[in-house]
């Protein structure tokens, strides 16, 4: 199917097949020149979900590196939705590095995390819809970044944990309204999945937590410890129940416990 003779709505309307015989740079670069756009037709509907279909089936193998790359630098993008699905993309490339070993340098892993762990726990737009620009997400998408991180990066996994803590816990005006508070317990449930961390490694991010709680006076609660306390909730459901694929995580009996206790912070009765 020639790129030429098609428009983007007609690849999306016949299930997205992928355009054979146009060079996979060419469709990068219309991808991600598409995943800036405001009109959540040509960037979620149509760019989103041609590169994630395409990146998983190893169609774009040949310029992973440099979808990465790009997707790193809409971190500074002036405008919000360029800055969200950037770690959507990433999220993409990194699983199927782990799909494909050698299919993306650890190199290049190690120069995205730096970008995204800058931008993940200061940006202020947090709202997960918007009814002109659609799906934003920035927490929801940036926590399935950090979950793809963690698999790509083992030894980052502590300091990945502390960086959902200091996500959930930043000073928004915006209360999570979309499943956000899942999402990021979801990551911390993957991320705690790997076998390796210590139970103070698996607990010690919690202390980000504990103290922003601590910290606060009396009065309504704040958009950011309502966000706080319903991921705790979550992530308290996430550690009993466990995780589709990946089951029960490691030190969860301990990470629930402490999750729990800082739960009688503002729920008091608690037995």
């Amino acid at each position: 199917m020639p790129m030429d003779h098609f428009t983007w709505s007609s690849i999306a309307a016949e299930g997205f097949p992928f355009p054979e015989g146009v060079p996979a740079s060419r469709v990068g670069d219309e991808l991600s020149a598409m995943l800036v756009s405001p009109d959540p037709k040509v960037r979620d509907d149509q760019a989103y979900t041609a590169a994630a279909r395409w990146i998983g089936e190893g169609r774009l193998d040949e310029v992973l590196e440099h979808l990465g790359d790009t997707a790193v630098g809409r971190f500074t993008h002036p405008e919000i939705q360029a800055r969200t699905f950037a770690p959507l993309v990433l999220r993409c490339v990194l699983a199927r590095a782990a799909a494909a070993p050698g299919a993306v340098p650890k190199a290049a892993a190690e120069r995205w995390y730096a970008p995204f762990t800058a931008w993940y726990p200061i940006e202020r737009d947090t709202r997960g819809w918007d009814d002109s620009l659609g799906w934003l997400h920035a927490v929801a998408h940036g926590a399935d970044a950090a979950a793809a991180f963690a698999q790509a990066l083992p030894g980052r996994r502590a300091e990945l944990l502390e960086l959902c803590a200091r996500r959930m816990t930043a000073v928004a005006d915006y209360r999570y309204v979309q499943l956000e508070d899942a999402r990021l317990a979801r990551a911390i449930g993957r991320i705690l999945l790997a076998p390796g961390l210590s139970a103070e490694q698996a607990t010690g991010w919690l202390s980000v937590v504990a103290k922003a709680l601590e910290a606060g006076g009396p009065g309504p609660v704040p958009p950011w410890a309502f966000n706080t306390i319903a991921t705790l909730q979550s992530l308290h459901l996430h550690l009993s129940r466990g995780l589709a694929e990946g089951g029960v995580p490691f030190h969860a009996a301990v990470v629930a416990e402490e999750v729990a206790a800082i739960l009688r912070l503002p729920y008091q009765w608690l037995a």
